[in-house]
């Protein structure tokens, strides 16, 4: 199980990395093995602004359906269009390829509130 140093954790299994104001978000490879083959994505809400912890979309596996949910507030400026053709990108390379959405932060200040990966390693029990 990968858990990365450079990023930060929600408790719903979501990471984020952080580029200056704007961030990408996945979910963690924890979450991924959990769901198991992903056949879909859906993210209906490129453009809009979201609250912390708000449902941006949803993540079909093979036996469930799970909402994915913003560690932070912020705009969803892209959704990773590659996901249309190939959503098992996320079970091969979380952390890579398999990011869902960029956005851009409200309130950076927000991040404060996440785990860093020792954190998230004991909240998974890892």
């Amino acid at each position: 199980m990968k858990i990365l140093e450079n990023l930060k954790y929600a408790k719903n299994h979501e990471w984020i990395k952080v580029e200056g104001n704007e961030a990408l978000i996945g979910i963690s490879d924890f979450a991924q093995h959990e769901l198991g083959d992903i056949v879909f994505v859906d993210v209906p809400s490129v453009g809009e602004t979201l609250d912390k912890n708000e449902a941006f979309g949803s993540i079909e596996a093979v036996k469930t359906v799970s909402d994915v949910y913003m560690p932070v507030g912020g705009e969803v400026l892209a959704f990773n269009e590659a996901l249309e053709g190939e959503p098992a990108l996320i079970n091969s390379d979380p952390y890579g390829e398999g990011w869902i959405v960029r956005i851009k932060m409200t309130d950076p200040a927000e991040l404060n509130d996440l785990m860093d990966a020792t954190a998230y390693k004991a909240e998974i029990g890892l």
